[in-house]
């Protein structure tokens, strides 16, 4: 017996790129001592009044079915939301629910892209996202972004991928994982301008637009002529530390969010209504709650700057956003993958090579502000030390 052939066209030939996840979790299974900079798990825990609003719910019997699309009265906040920090007026309409960011992902490809299509995505990339493009039969077209350009997606590359290609889709992902990045408006503009021109859906996924380091975060649905062929992903894992809780959502047109209505009709059955009363309860916190949970990332963000800084070693790509900051160590000669797992084995300092996110990060790491300040301090200190006692 086999199974069906759709499992290896999902992983295609790269493999999942945790290698050194993996292996740092096995070193700590077996009682050593590693210091974990690989995966975005805050290190800042669930607020304690957002568990007691979940508890409340559950106990109150909110235990059952729920709405498949959302409760109304979170759709609801979830569009105003949007209204507020983008002015483009959305409606509960609007917004689907999803079992967290990744759900959501996996919906928005699976709703727009038909077996044999081609989707489209920017490298480097979170790991996930060629194997979500694949889930449906559909093709995933990497797009690279270059290191001397700032890791900014280059409009005439997308042109070209998306004309060679015959793409239907093209996701990206501002503020950026793994490089920190932030694509600028004109960025931005020239990516809804290829677009319209090659008539793609865009799915922006914008999980980390509470962490803003420097300039603005732009949502391209509210460039001219996007917000009907627009899909925003977002999610309370970052920016409310709910990762376990598996809330997520996605913000389009109506024909499409109804396409992932249906498909939740027949997968997921929609999420817990215990756990949307307490994602609720969190989005009327407001930006307050969402700024605290932040601020460690900043602040380790400038940590990281200062212990790395006029290394030659370890040359920071300057993060402008999100909760990692990623690191040329190409002049160590090595690869992303060599140094990490050298790091790993002789260091015991766990962090994610570049290859892992794509050919576009080749001899790069990724480096998760995930540890405590003093911790993380010492922690880059040794792998910039490391890094220097390689140098040809």
């Amino acid at each position: 017996m086999k199974l069906a052939a759709r499992n290896a066209h999902m992983m295609g030939d790269a493999g999942n790129g945790w290698a050194i996840l993996f292996r740092a979790r096995e070193m700590i299974a077996a009682g050593e001592a590693v210091t974990m900079l690989t995966i975005g798990e805050p290190d800042v825990k669930t607020d304690s009044a957002i568990l007691d609003a979940m508890d409340a719910s559950a106990r109150g019997g909110n235990t059952g079915y729920t709405d498949i699309a959302g409760q109304h009265a979170l759709r609801a906040e979830i569009a105003d939301r949007v209204s507020a920090r983008t002015g483009l007026q959305t409606r509960p309409e609007n917004v689907v629910v999803t079992p967290g960011g990744q759900a959501a992902l996996f919906a928005a490809h699976m709703a727009l892209l038909d077996a044999g299509d081609s989707g489209l995505y920017v490298a480097p990339y979170y790991p996930t996202y060629p194997g979500t493009i694949r889930s449906g039969g559909a093709e995933a077209v990497a797009v690279p972004a270059r290191p001397e350009c700032g890791f900014q997606p280059e409009a005439a590359a997308l042109d070209a991928a998306a004309r060679a290609s015959g793409a239907k889709t093209l996701l990206i992902n501002s503020p950026n994982n793994p490089t920190g990045v932030i694509y600028t408006r004109e960025t931005l503009e020239g990516v809804a301008e290829i677009c319209q021109r090659r008539d793609l859906w865009l799915i922006s996924d914008e999980v980390y637009e509470t962490q803003i380091w420097e300039g603005a975060h732009v949502s391209p649905r509210t460039l001219p002529g996007m917000a009907e062929r627009t899909l925003v992903i977002g999610s309370l894992s970052k920016s409310h530390a709910m990762t376990g809780a598996r809330i997520g959502w996605i913000v389009g047109p109506e024909t499409a969010v109804e396409a992932v209505h249906q498909l939740a009709i027949n997968t997921t059955y929609g999420v817990p209504g215990f756990v949307q009363d307490a994602a609720l309860y969190a989005l009327r916190r407001g930006a307050a709650m969402e700024a605290r949970n932040a601020a460690p990332y900043r602040r380790r963000r400038d940590i990281a700057a200062r212990v790395l800084s006029g290394s030659q070693a370890v040359r920071l790509i300057h993060p402008a956003g999100a909760m990692y900051v990623m690191a040329d160590i190409r002049a160590t000669g090595l690869t992303g993958d060599a140094f990490a797992a050298r790091l790993l084995a002789e260091e015991k300092i766990g962090v994610m090579p570049g290859e892992s996110f794509g050919a576009a990060a080749a001899g790069h790491l990724r480096i998760a502000l995930t540890q405590e300040d003093g911790l993380l301090e010492a922690a880059l200190a040794r792998l910039r030390a490391f890094a220097e006692a390689r140098m040809p």
